[in-house]
């Protein structure tokens, strides 16, 4: 029986990869002032609503900020996305990772990413995939502009589930993050199941959506070490986004 609820929620597809190259593209690359998260030889091919982004190898990388480091190419949404005022925001999308010439069974040396980011405060809820694995991740860094966390728990910190895939590697996954402000809780599932919960989640009042081709590595004695050869082909799928009302 659907309820009153699940009526009242309304649904939408964001997506319109054809028009990145317009100046009212719904997607623009990402980045922070200084900084782009742009890959100058990547290749860009949209078909059936699926945006495939080829970049091989990888040589994009930052000597002194980790975050910028990890981030090679990203698109973020040109819209900012608010949650029904006590109610939920859910966001549900198809990736595939294919990492080429990369370290084998190193999940973070090169991967694929569902991002949502609230800028304000530094919060970043993602899935990451790649040829091993696939992540949940929980994290609050400091973004440039963001409020400097209060009280007296940790300031930053990043929270990763990895899991395996569970349909192998290099084909399609489908992923949905949902947010529940009245709960303060995340929910993330995937291929329908969740997957993980994570509780205590600050209060969201908006967050934009990105998509990226990421690795994971510390930067070691000044130095990036994020770029090796390796390369990374990305697909996404549509972006179907629900807001469902308060109880």
């Amino acid at each position: 029986m659907t309820t009153d609820i699940e009526q009242r929620a309304e649904t939408t597809t964001y997506g319109d990869y054809a028009d990145l190259l317009k100046p009212d593209a719904k997607w623009v690359i990402g980045g922070f002032p200084g900084w782009e998260f742009r890959e100058p030889n990547a290749i860009i091919l949209v078909q059936n609503g699926t945006l495939r982004v080829a970049v091989n190898p990888l040589t994009r990388g930052h000597d002194y900020v980790q975050f910028f480091d990890n981030a090679h190419h990203m698109y973020f949404s040109r819209e900012t996305f608010t949650v029904p005022e006590g109610g939920q925001l859910s966001f549900e999308l198809d990736l595939r990772c294919e990492k080429v010439n990369g370290v084998a069974n190193d999940f973070y040396d090169g991967y694929v990413s569902f991002n949502l980011l609230d800028l304000t405060q530094g919060l970043a809820i993602d899935f990451f995939q790649s040829n091993e694995c696939y992540a949940t991740v929980y994290a609050r860094l400091p973004f440039p502009g963001a409020a400097v966390p209060a009280g007296d728990g940790p300031k930053y910190f990043g929270l990763f589930n990895e899991k395996p895939l569970p349909k192998g590697e290099k084909v399609t996954h489908r992923y949905k993050i949902t947010y529940d402000q009245a709960a303060a809780e995340l929910l993330f599932c995937v291929e329908g199941e969740l997957v993980n919960r994570e509780v205590n989640v600050p209060r969201m009042e908006s967050m934009i959506a990105a998509l990226g081709i990421m690795t994971e590595k510390d930067i070691q004695n000044g130095k990036s070490v994020s770029c090796h050869g390796q390369g990374v082909i990305a697909e996404y799928g549509p972006l179907t986004i629900t807001r469902t009302p308060a109880a």
